[in-house]
């Protein structure tokens, strides 16, 4: 198993064709902030957030990749990952996987992001039934505290791999900690989501604590369009794992 320490660049989202190491997905898109509609619902994040009980220095979650269904949605956009801010912040450091449509192509690949700088591409093989596991640390403090060093690694057991990012960002709110399947943006606002089925979290803790339904500032995000029609929405979570299921574009 191999492991590599990737600093810095900041370019357009990228992922992989399938099971191939590869290039852009749709210039300028990108991951980001949870686009709150109200309590429990947002028009791009469907899982699990915690805030209001930090500051969250730590973050884990395992996931299947799932097979994305282009036959509905010839051009879509998915993803899944685990991170750190995000939800009431205005940051998110935050790494995992992949599941587009591009002209009716399944497309599959991983990338890490330190909101609002772009998602960069990790140039390693990702395909359904994939078994994947994400952390995001807090690794350290410089220049009075102004400076915070994260370590984002995802693994992939199944194809044998493992990444490790080392980055620094300017003053993180470590505000809340989160197990997602996003609807990825752009410029012009919220993509169309791409069908992913269901996706299947475990494991997900937050400051080493697993995370129940008992766990203080826990919050179900329903994904919803802008007429409020359910577009994803997260089973009941049991000890760190819960499900994702897509529901409409």
């Amino acid at each position: 198993m191999s492991s590599t320490v990737l600093r810095g660049a900041v370019c357009a989202v990228a992922v992989a064709a399938l099971c191939a190491p590869a290039p852009a997905l749709a210039a300028g898109a990108h991951h980001g902030l949870n686009l709150r509609v109200t309590h429990g619902t947002s028009t791009n994040w469907s899982g699990y957030a915690l805030s209001g009980a930090g500051p969250y220095t730590s973050v884990s979650a395992s996931w299947t990749q799932p097979a994305v269904n282009c036959a509905i949605s010839r051009n879509g956009f998915s993803a899944f990952w685990t991170g750190i801010d995000g939800d009431t912040t205005e940051t998110v450091e935050q790494t995992g996987t992949e599941a587009d449509c591009s002209t009716g192509r399944p497309r599959y690949g991983a990338w890490y992001e330190l909101f609002p700088k772009g998602s960069v591409a990790i140039a390693e093989p990702v395909a359904p039934g994939d078994q994947l596991t994400a952390s995001v640390t807090l690794a350290g403090k410089a220049l009075f505290g102004l400076i915070s060093e994260f370590s984002l690694v995802l693994s992939d057991s199944t194809q044998g791999w493992s990444r490790t990012v080392t980055a620094w960002i300017r003053t993180p709110k470590l505000g809340s900690a989160e197990a997602i399947a996003e609807a990825p943006s752009s410029v012009f606002g919220v993509l169309p989501l791409s069908d992913f089925g269901t996706v299947g979290f475990s494991g997900f803790s937050a400051n080493g604590s697993t995370v129940t339904a008992a766990t203080p500032g826990l919050e179900p995000l329903t994904m919803i369009t802008k007429s409020g029609a359910v577009k994803a929405e997260p089973s009941a979570l049991s000890a760190g794992g819960f499900s994702a299921t897509w529901l409409r574009s």
